[in-house]
């Protein structure tokens, strides 16, 4: 729709159309610029102020600014003119580049079972081979270039946090990046994505942190795992203004290691609010004073950097090479017609075939185990869902048709009984 040239005091801005009802603009390039954060703040808050009538809902991104308006009270072409007004003076009105920055600290259990367990479970239903598995944590060890997995554990507690955008995935999950850049891991994400995600899991995908608020999909690399973030009715009173979510814009997030038996009872107190945790609110941050750090740490910055970037490159370099068979392991289903048949005609044989495509996750019984009616059999993992296929009858399991892991289509048999 429009474009503003590069100058010497603004970036390059582009506002582009999003929709019927959407304006979507977007600052610089793809690389991470925290001044052009600074800017979509300080745009969304003279919005703010202004209370432009028909605007109805302001969405900031990392580089990004989404506008919701109403075309019957706001045209798109007056709505445009107005960005660019305000845009062209933005950072003249801003004499102090500076915002609340508040400081929460969060208990983490690093590498703890729940995660463990998740990246397992991705590992038999959805792919079984990748860079990144069978351990997460091996893999950013590896892609950064450091020593030893105790090095990305030190990183991830000695970091600070700053939160650029929240809903990262879901309920105000938070996209963070570590303030300084010797402490930003990079790495790549799931391909394809986890079908589960442990609510409170800690992942990094790219640069960036989140903290899953619910159990979902995702494909950030998981590290641990942290407090519910996500309080649906607000019974702590860490969740103010009757938001549900906790995190703010700018604030910052710093880790401190537990155990899994005390993040378990401080998860409990915290979701029904019988646990508080450390806020410094009187914080900002400073981007004058952060230019002058950057500058300042420049040599061991850019040595960081380089040496993490080499990495990453001789590592995509040998996935390249790496000739790997993806597909999966299936089991045959053929079996000679006439048993089939022979199956068919007796009434005591029932053959219990999938109604969806989906793989199976869990086999929850034996060959040639009794089982009663609705006895679970196993857990086909299907559209994010968890399906439980049961017995139909009181019986004996005389056929397993089907192993973990395994792709299985609609009518594919699973298993047989024989009733009785």
């Amino acid at each position: 729709l429009k474009e503003l040239k590069e100058t010497s005091t603004q970036p390059r801005v582009v506002y582009r159309q999003a929709g019927d009802h959407y304006i979507l603009i977007e600052y610089g390039s793809m690389n991470l610029d925290l001044h052009h954060r600074f800017r979509i703040h300080f745009l969304m808050e003279q919005l703010e102020k202004e209370k432009i009538q028909g605007i109805q809902e302001i969405s900031p991104g990392v580089s990004s600014l989404q506008i919701h308006f109403d075309g019957k009270i706001l045209h798109q072409q007056l709505l445009i003119e107005k960005l660019i007004e305000i845009e062209q003076n933005l950072f003249s009105n801003q004499t102090n580049l500076r915002i609340q920055s508040r400081i929460l600290y969060l208990p983490l259990t690093f590498q703890d079972s729940t995660t463990l367990n998740a990246v397992q479970r991705y590992q038999q239903t959805v792919r079984h081979h990748a860079p990144y598995l069978p351990n997460n944590v091996d893999f950013i060890q590896r892609i950064n270039g450091l020593q030893s997995t105790e090095d990305v554990r030190q990183i991830v507690f000695n970091s600070s946090y700053l939160i650029l955008g929240l809903g990262d995935v879901y309920l105000g999950a938070p996209c963070a990046i570590p303030i300084d850049p010797r402490h930003r891991l990079v790495t790549s994400k799931y391909n394809p994505a986890r079908t589960f995600t442990p609510e409170g899991t800690v992942g990094i995908g790219g640069v960036y942190l989140c903290i899953y608020g619910m159990d979902s999909p995702g494909g950030y690399q998981l590290i641990g795992r942290t407090l519910p973030i996500f309080n649906t009715f607000c019974q702590n009173q860490m969740f103010k203004d009757q938001k549900p979510w906790l995190f703010r814009f700018f604030d910052q997030i710093r880790f401190y290691p537990v155990d899994e038996n005390q993040l378990e009872i401080q998860r409990e107190d915290f979701r029904h609010g019988k646990l508080q945790i450390k806020i410094i609110e009187d914080n900002f941050f400073d981007l004058n004073q952060y230019d002058e750090f950057l500058q300042k740490e420049k040599q061991s910055i850019d040595l960081f950097l380089h040496k993490r970037d080499e990495a990453f490159n001789k590592e995509i370099s040998l996935w390249k090479n790496y000739e790997q068979d993806q597909t999966q392991t299936t089991i045959s289903t053929e079996i000679p017609q006439e048993i089939e048949e022979e199956d068919e005609e007796n009434e005591n044989i029932k053959t219990i075939r999938a109604d969806v495509c989906g793989n199976v996750w869990k086999i929850l019984i034996e060959t040639n185990q009794l089982v009663n009616v609705d006895t679970p059999i196993l857990i086909l993992e299907a559209m994010k869902m968890e399906l439980i296929i049961r017995s139909p009858c009181q019986g004996q399991i005389i056929n397993i048709r089907c192993q973990i892991g395994q792709l299985v289509s609609n009518n594919d048999i699973l298993f047989k009984i024989q009733s009785t």
